[in-house]
């Protein structure tokens, strides 16, 4: 079944082109992901939501999703609340709309 995962971020005053930059110029590919979007939020706050073919898809790029992350640490703000510089969630889709 089709799983999805969701990242936020808050990117550091003045790096918000270059994240966006950084996001558009990716090239790489994971075993399962289907497509990916990187949704402005608000001010300097982004969600990443990716698509993929099933949940563990998203398991096993997790080194690699980590490594993608790694090029951004440099840009990104503590979210706070003890939650570092990401607030990610994923699963599988349990209903399916439009």
């Amino acid at each position: 079944m089709t799983a999805f995962n969701v990242v936020r971020f808050r990117v550091k005053p003045g790096r918000e082109e270059d994240f966006v930059r950084g996001h558009r110029e990716l090239q790489t590919k994971m075993a399962g992901f289907r497509r990916g979007a990187l949704v402005k939020t608000s001010d300097r706050t982004f969600c990443m939501i990716g698509e993929w073919n099933a949940f563990s898809d998203i398991v096993n790029a997790r080194p690699q999703m980590i490594a993608l992350l790694d090029q951004f640490r440099g840009m990104l703000e503590d979210l706070g609340g003890d939650l570092g510089l990401t607030d990610a969630v994923s699963g599988e889709a349990v209903a399916e709309l439009g």
